[in-house]
């Protein structure tokens, strides 16, 4: 009955977990954004401002790597809805902070949840959906990256703009309880994956089969060196367009818009190009073009709003680009045999680069007596640095049999 049941109702699981990943994408990237808004309002230094940004990171990473040796050992309905309910009650917990250090605190406890979500999403979907049809149900849930971009983010923007910061973080916090709500009435057992699981957990054959293979090390640490180059800036991003450059809080959601739309059209090309003429030569290209962004971003003085908006808009299509090509044969320089590990401890990994890159900025970037951001320039130069380091990691990587 409950095989019968899960096949009836996988299209309804799909795009509810779909629904369920773009809300969990929009409320760990509405920080970014309102960064103007929390400095003002907390009087915080741009260093406070790094924690919290990373403290949702670093509390996603701690989970992650709890979730590599627990989340198959339990019902995928239980855990998702354990999982999900305690990110929803920290999003709405956060709709009602009053001071940085309450907000910082409850960005912890939604990290640890939300940390765990994405890879039970995908474990849910790989269950669901045999491997020739599973390509489509990905894209499906995959979208909700793009979707938050161009949707979530400037409407959380407008909100908080025309409102109050709170308002987004209530609105995100009130649909995630009525999705668990749904997924507690509707949503099957999912059980299959227990009866390949052994009675005990262990710990130590898991993290040997990773980390005792020098591949999938490299692929790891090449991973994390990407994430950390791609990050190193954005935090910074929206506030200092609005100090340094003179865009309004508004006018910051343009970027998001007009960079999710642009991704949504040349991130499958990018794709078609990597299978066509290879990782290497196309990760190269791309690093290399998302430079000259990188540089005109962390150097702009006060322009119109057009060219800004036209360099953050190239900086989402070669930034999300250079995120393509290598993370093809990151994927794959695991076998089967223990991918699911091997991913989990990537996710982990990527969280951890994320906080890092975002503390490392802070320390860097400084609010002048001017008001306006310094040093922005050699977040953006050190981002360099980091990609181009990229890029000889990955060209160590060898694709693992079995792929």
């Amino acid at each position: 009955m409950a095989k019968t049941k899960k096949f009836e109702n996988r299209t309804l699981i799909l795009y509810t977990l779909a629904l369920a990943n773009f809300i969990h994408i929009v409320d760990s990237m509405l920080i970014m954004p309102l960064g103007d808004i929390f400095i003002k309002e907390f009087e915080i230094s741009s260093q406070q401002y790094s924690y919290l940004v990373s403290a949702y990171a670093l509390s996603a990473f701690v989970s992650s790597l709890v979730g590599v040796f627990y989340l198959d050992r339990f019902d995928r309905r239980r855990a998702l809805l354990l999982i999900y309910t305690g990110f929803g009650i920290g999003t709405l917990a956060c709709a009602f902070a009053q001071s940085y250090l309450q907000l910082v605190s409850l960005r912890i406890l939604t990290g640890f949840f939300g940390g765990m979500l994405g890879a039970l999403v995908l474990s849910v979907i790989s269950d669901l959906y045999k491997f020739k049809e599973r390509g489509a149900a990905m894209g499906i849930i995959f979208t909700a990256f793009s979707a938050a971009s161009a949707l979530g983010i400037p409407i959380g923007i407008y909100l908080a703009a025309s409102s109050t910061w709170h308002l987004p973080f209530l609105i995100l916090g009130v649909l995630a309880i009525l999705i668990c709500v749904f997924m507690y009435f509707f949503f099957p057992e999912m059980q299959e994956h227990l009866s390949q699981q052994s009675e005990k957990v262990d710990f130590v054959k898991t993290l040997k089969n990773i980390f005792g293979d020098p591949n999938q090390v490299n692929a790891l640490l090449a991973g994390f060196i990407l994430v950390i180059a791609h990050f190193m800036i954005i935090p910074y991003i929206s506030p200092y367009l609005i100090k340094n450059v003179g865009l309004t809080q508004f006018e910051i959601s343009y970027q998001f818009f007009f960079g999710g739309i642009a991704t949504i059209i040349t991130s499958p090309y990018i794709g078609r190009l990597t299978d066509k003429y290879g990782v290497m030569r196309v990760f190269t290209i791309v690093m290399f073009l998302s430079f000259i962004p990188t540089v005109l971003i962390t150097n702009l003085a006060p322009i119109s709003i057009g060219i800004a908006i036209t360099y953050t808009t190239i900086f989402f299509i070669t930034g999300t680009g250079r995120m393509i090509s290598p993370n093809t044969i990151i994927t794959a320089a695991a076998g089967v045999a223990n991918r699911g590990s091997f991913m989990s401890v990537k996710s982990a990994l990527q969280q951890l680069a994320i906080g890092l890159s975002s503390i490392v900025g802070g320390r860097i970037v400084v609010i002048g007596a001017d008001g306006y951001f310094h040093h922005y320039e050699y977040v953006g130069y050190l981002s360099i640095a980091f990609g181009i380091i990229a890029i000889f990691m990955v060209r160590r990587i060898k694709v693992a049999e079995g792929n």
